[in-house]
């Protein structure tokens, strides 16, 4: 579960429980208090054993973060989304807990039988609920620690009979799979809005994106006009959350226009 932003001293620090682990993350101003803040978070939160620094998410297709320990050194976890459980090593994987919500709401939007493909799918957090709700899933991830904590949580959540993994690339493995998925969930890395473009010609006319990005506020204008070039509609636009100054995280939601004759 994420924690609300909070402050010491009038600055500005935030941190997340993900299972018995919480991560913190401070402006370079607060980093001699880490073990003070350290000591409040424990207090507050019994079920806490470990409390990590993480430092800034490097860009690039694996997202794992570096941490530094501040209380305990187990960076492994179970971690509880809306009645499904991931295990996960936050050492090893990409995983935040600021998309639980929103992973829920797509669930919310399947119908059973749903064709639906999710690249990036990381430990699973949006492919178990989606095929929990009767979805048949392509999961696509290239990360050999995700791709185990992926299948051990498609068993362990009772989904694997539903769920289709496969080991790659997605920009390598989408040349492979058809093109007639009744749905794409893309939550991709930061810079790589070109996975849109990839994933765009698996799904069928008429059917539906979910597409993850990072951008500005100012970046919003004229995404309409620009998605409609390579045939899609924007239905919606949502806001998931800051990431850095002045950067948030969105969701677009689309619709593959229809083919012309």
């Amino acid at each position: 579960m994420g924690i609300p932003e909070s402050g010491i001293a009038g600055e500005p620090f935030r941190y997340q429980i993900i299972g018995d682990i919480a991560v913190i993350s401070l402006p370079d101003t607060l980093e001699e208090t880490a073990p003070s803040i350290s000591g409040t978070i424990l207090a507050r939160h019994r079920n806490v054993h470990t409390v990590l620094c993480r430092k800034p998410i490097p860009r690039g297709d694996s997202r794992v973060p570096q941490f530094v320990p501040i209380h305990g050194e187990e960076t492994e976890t179970t971690c509880r989304e809306f009645g499904f459980s991931y295990h996960l090593d936050l050492s090893r994987v990409f995983y935040t807990p600021r998309l639980a919500s929103e992973r829920a709401r797509i669930a919310g939007l399947i119908r059973p039988g749903e064709r639906v493909i999710v690249p990036f799918a990381g430990v699973g957090p949006f492919v178990v609920p989606i095929a929990a709700r009767g979805a048949r899933v392509t999961a696509i991830e290239n990360s050999p620690a995700s791709l185990s904590f992926l299948r051990e949580n498609c068993e362990k959540n009772g989904v694997s009979p539903a769920v289709r993994i496969l080991e790659g690339d997605f920009y390598a493995v989408a040349s492979s799979l058809p093109c007639d998925f009744d749905r794409a969930v893309i939550p991709a890395p930061y810079g790589r809005d070109d996975a849109l473009l990839e994933a765009a010609p698996l799904v069928r006319p008429d059917g539906l994106l979910h597409f993850y990005t990072f951008k500005k506020q100012g970046d919003l204008a004229g995404l309409s006009t620009h998605y409609s070039g390579f045939g899609l509609s924007l239905l919606a636009v949502r806001r998931c959350g800051n990431v850095a100054q002045g950067v948030s995280r969105y969701v677009m939601d689309l619709a593959r226009l229809p083919q012309e004759p």
